[in-house]
């Protein structure tokens, strides 16, 4: 938990009672006035305690803290923390850490072990707790031991809802991602880098294949929304990605390319427009081409992320972006990207832990030379810490 001095504890305090409750009411007209007239012109103002108190820690911050900050980061250790990577979180304490397969193929203490011991340090050095994250979609996406944490893959709802139903299959999806949530949250993961949004097209079906809801897209909207739901539920927060959406190969190791006009694009990113509508908290972006939208990869776009996820579609929650080592990202050095992508709009990047101190200081000397401007980083890590706020993390 975030340690409050007692002056911002109390400030705090007060600004909670007095903004929680405040109601401002316009009334221009007279007594004798119509009853409905009066409501149409009565307005109230609500101000959001989290955002202050979000805008508070972050203004507190100094450099070497908001650069970590929009950093989810691998570790190294199965049960317990090695002592230089102890060192290493200690000098650069990350917004998140991400859990994979050689963190996780252990039992149950000792994944809550290693988790304890990060989450206490980062907090003990940066004040702010950190999402763990894990990337844990179910079938073959799955980083734990077989019987810790199962999900059947995405795909076969789909045939389910063919055999039984569509409501059949969505309530299974939110029994089974509630489920699922209450054992990542037992362990202490409160981060899911899931549900795939993307409905399967012949285009990303070699990519994606079990991965998807399916080939339609109504139902692939309502499927991942369940699963948001039902994780959420549990207390595990949920990424949608990968917008705009994928195409071809795996970009792992291809590029990806959207050739699309603007009306298909649009029909393209249905299932995230209404996950949007319905409060997302985080989505990931692609390092898909989109050249109907910009010349740059979606990661690096400022049309992409600020035009059209953030002013055309509303999106007001947390922007990741995949990983930047990705053969779809280009042949940029990580490091040198990741600046550019939160330059771009992006809130949060991932990054491995060996490459977390060259990557930690590139963000330092972008913010020196003007290539990254101090209000952006902000903004970001405001972005964050409301997250942690919001959801219980911090108090």
């Amino acid at each position: 938990m975030i340690h409050l001095t007692r002056r911002s504890s109390a400030i705090f305090f007060i600004c909670f009672l007095l903004f929680s409750s405040c109601h401002k009411r316009i009334n221009t007209t007279n007594e004798s006035a119509a009853p409905d007239k009066q409501e149409s012109e009565e307005t109230e103002t609500v101000i959001d305690p989290y955002q202050i108190r979000a805008e508070q820690i972050a203004s507190s911050m100094d450099n070497r803290l908001l650069a970590a900050q929009v950093l989810i980061c691998g570790i190294d250790g199965r049960g317990n923390l090695p002592s230089h990577m102890k060192s290493l979180l200690k000098e650069l304490p990350p917004g998140g850490v991400m859990l994979f397969r050689y963190n996780l193929d252990t039992d149950n203490d000792s994944i809550r072990s290693l988790i304890s011991q990060t989450v206490s340090l980062i907090t003990n050095e940066a004040d702010i707790p950190p999402f763990i994250t894990v990337d844990h979609e179910g079938g073959t996406v799955n980083r734990f031991l077989s019987g810790t944490v199962d999900l059947p893959d995405a795909n076969s709802y789909w045939k389910l809802s063919l055999s039984h139903g569509k409501n059949t299959a969505l309530e299974k999806i939110k029994e089974d991602s509630s489920k699922a949530g209450r054992t990542l949250h037992s362990l202490g993961i409160n981060f899911n880098l899931a549900p795939v949004a993307e409905y399967l097209t012949s285009d990303n079906r070699h990519f994606l294949e079990k991965r998807s809801y399916g080939p339609n897209p109504f139902f692939t909207a309502k499927a991942a929304g369940a699963f948001v739901k039902g994780m959420e539920n549990a207390g595990v927060l949920c990424v949608i990605k990968h917008f705009p959406g994928s195409a071809g190969a795996d970009p792992h190791y291809s590029l990806s390319v959207l050739n699309m006009d603007r009306a298909s694009l649009e029909n393209f990113i249905y299932p995230f427009k209404e996950l949007i509508r319905s409060g997302a908290t985080a989505i990931m972006i692609a390092h898909s081409s989109v050249s109907v939208i910009d010349s740059k990869i979606a990661s690096l776009s400022p049309v992409v992320m600020g035009n059209w996820l953030r002013g055309e579609l509303g999106f007001n929650g947390i922007i990741i972006c995949d990983d930047f080592s990705m053969a779809a990202a280009g042949n940029m050095r990580p490091e040198e990207a990741v600046v550019l992508s939160v330059a771009a709009g992006a809130d949060m990047v991932l990054v491995w832990q060996h490459d977390l101190k060259r990557t930690h200081l590139s963000f330092l000397k972008a913010l020196e030379d003007g290539r990254l401007s101090q209000e952006r980083l902000k903004d970001a890590v405001k972005r964050i810490i409301y997250r942690k706020l919001k959801s219980g993390l911090m108090d």
